[in-house]
């Protein structure tokens, strides 16, 4: 067997299925051009085959696993986005929230709101909900102004990456904080110390640059066409939803998560309360009520009988389908990778480099990261490495919080499920991706260490 062969190589098959599987990604997306899905499910067959550490004829079948516990992560809310996006789209409520933006910054600076709410908004949701949910906004912003859709992908997506992995309680810093039995107050000011610049160089002042050089056009995704975002724009205000009525999916959906997560973190993830803010505020039911908001609407907002509506939504469901599909793919080639001992191959070499321990914290979370796909990972796992060396720290050990959670962001590329939400529900080609998002983690991870050294140099807090 050909497991057998690279177990021959001792401590050496980690490598040999990491560069196995991105041999087999490169050739099957870049030089074969084969749909995404198919291409992730061989490169995920391909590093199982290679790995002496997954059993042969266990192959397929922990490939299917970590298929689905991906898709029971991200599939209903997946799903339901496209409803939202669809809806809001549909509905007018997508173009009545940018003209509200517009009236407030000009449209020439709607990505400062794209920027900000996404900033904010990824501290108590997870990114990948957020970009759900300010998608629809970008898409109907770039329709009504004709140009800047670049921008307003990565001044969205940087910003919520930025929260979403220095500052808790997202789980990744704050499983971090647990370890390092860190403050929990003083690492959510310093996460939007080091996070604030970090999301404006990544986020705003790469996303100028890049927007300059790459017009990334419109296209149908989400079951929504360029046709009808465009028609959108002959609407007059007073024949839109009011604004309330617009937010209410993105109200609903925020409030809902952001109550648990408030509950969690001040009372205890024990305490009676969470029973019920658990059930309202887990993703699978807060997406289920920002769709049913959205849904309302667009029904209210058309002229469509019932079964040509349900049609509507079908369509929606679909396009969400093979979103969810190449999503939970992508997760599943990164626990292949996992599964293959890559990512804790990578921490032990880079463990004893010699380094600070704000740098080698950075650089085992960045290769661990590279390698598998998954930031929460690599967060969880450079803290274990991490947590008998904290006391070693001559600044407050939230700083260790903020590098690691830096290293974390660096380079998303095809094994990150993120990569493939902000490619599918974005529209965007895989150049374009690699261009804008992938650049864009990198600079977070590098700005991001950046920001660390700086602060913890200026203002240690010991």
């Amino acid at each position: 067997m050909l497991n057998s062969t690279v177990l021959q190589l001792g401590g050496q098959a980690p490598l040999v299925s990491l560069v196995a599987g991105i041999v087999a990604i490169i050739l099957l997306l870049v030089v074969f051009d084969l749909p995404a899905f198919v291409s992730l499910v061989i490169a995920g067959f391909t590093v199982g085959i290679v790995a002496p550490e997954v059993a042969f004829a266990s192959v397929p079948g922990e490939f299917a696993t970590a298929f689905g516990n991906n898709m029971a992560g991200i599939g209903i809310p997946i799903l339901m986005a496209a409803i939202i996006g669809k809806a809001m789209v549909e509905s007018g409520a997508a173009n009545r929230i940018v003209r509200g933006f517009t009236s407030v910054f000009g449209d020439e600076n709607t990505e400062l709101s794209l920027f900000t709410s996404s900033f904010v908004m990824s501290i108590p949701v997870f990114f990948d909900n957020v970009f759900y949910l300010l998608a629809p906004l970008a898409r109907s912003a770039r329709a009504r102004v004709g140009k800047n859709y670049t921008l307003y992908i990565v001044a969205v997506g940087a910003a919520g990456v930025v929260t979403h992995g220095f500052v808790p309680p997202t789980p990744g810093p704050l499983l971090a904080v647990e370890e390092f039995d860190a403050n929990l107050g003083s690492t959510i000011m310093i996460g939007v110390l080091v996070g604030m610049p970090t999301a404006i160089v990544s986020g705003l002042g790469y996303g100028y640059w890049i927007n300059r050089r790459l017009d990334i056009p419109l296209r149908d995704s989400m079951g929504t066409t360029v046709e009808e975002l465009e028609a959108q724009n002959e609407v007059s205000t007073s024949s839109l939803p009011n604004m309330f009525e617009a937010l209410l999916p993105i109200l609903l959906a925020v409030l809902l998560v952001t109550a648990d997560t408030t509950a969690q973190t001040l009372v205890g993830e024990n305490a009676p309360i969470t029973d019920i803010t658990g059930f309202f505020g887990d993703p699978n039911l807060a997406l289920t009520a920002a769709a049913l908001a959205a849904a309302l609407t667009y029904y209210r907002m058309s002229d469509l009988g019932s079964d040509a509506f349900s049609d509507e939504l079908t369509e929606a469901l679909k396009s969400g389908g093979n979103i969810a599909a190449i999503t939970a793919a992508g997760g599943a080639f990164g626990a292949m990778l996992q599964a293959a001992g890559a990512g804790m191959y990578i921490a032990d070499s880079l463990e004893g480099i010699g380094l600070g321990l704000l740098v080698t914290a950075w650089v085992i979370a960045a290769g661990v990261r590279v390698v598998q796909g998954s930031a929460t990972v690599a967060i969880v796992t450079t803290a274990g490495i991490m947590a008998p060396l904290a006391s070693g720290l001559d600044v407050n050990v939230a700083y260790l919080v903020m590098a690691i959670g830096a290293g974390a962001s660096f380079c998303s590329w095809y094994n990150d499920s993120g990569f493939w939400i902000v490619k599918e529900i974005g529209g965007l080609t895989q150049a374009e991706t690699l261009k804008t998002w992938t650049v864009a983690t990198t600079l977070i991870g590098l700005t991001g260490l950046l920001s660390t050294l700086i602060f913890s140099t200026i203002l240690p807090l010991a």
